[in-house]
């Protein structure tokens, strides 16, 4: 398990030639190409982990099926996000098809927060850059919708950046 530092930044879209700037005057080199991103974040019937991460309580996590929709080879992610004092770190592991219709119709059964379901589908464009001392994503062209009124999209007029480094990091 890799502990790692994250923050998390709005910035409004007329930010964005400032921070593509700042990203080369600092050697900042494109890590993949920019790609789509949809996820279903999954919570149980009292929506513990929104109000956690909301809090910013900890222990807690997040509960996430990934994909990138636009490649050929569809693949789905099957992902924890957890943060705790000691830090934060990510499981994952790719599912097969069947097993991501199974975790969409049934839920999944955490210790934590026992039987949980597809609440909120989520989807944006990411772009991921090394800076040396940390990885910087950008989102943008965010929207999101309840699981279940998934023709009711609301979209984000913000970008998402989010800095991540590892734990021994001097950030």
């Amino acid at each position: 398990m890799s502990f790692r530092l994250e923050e998390k930044i709005k910035l409004h879209i007329s930010d964005m030639i400032k921070l593509k700037n700042l990203i080369t005057l600092n050697s900042g080199k494109e890590l993949y190409p920019k790609r789509k991103i949809s996820s279903i974040y999954f919570d149980n019937k009292f929506l513990d982990m929104y109000k956690e991460s909301e809090e910013g309580t900890l222990p807690r996590k997040k509960i996430r099926i990934r994909n990138y929709p636009d490649y050929k080879n569809q693949k789905f992610f099957f992902e924890k996000k957890i943060s705790s004092i000691e830090g934060r770190y990510k499981q994952n592991k790719a599912i097969k098809i069947d097993e991501f219709e199974n975790l969409k119709k049934f839920g999944y059964f955490d210790d934590t927060y026992k039987s949980c379901h597809p609440k909120l589908f989520v989807k944006y464009t990411r772009e991921y850059f090394d800076m040396k001392i940390c990885r910087l994503t950008i989102d943008t062209n965010i929207s999101y919708s309840e699981y279940n009124n998934l023709n009711h999209n609301k979209s984000d007029p913000y970008v998402a950046v989010e800095i991540k480094a590892n734990f021994n990091s001097s950030l």
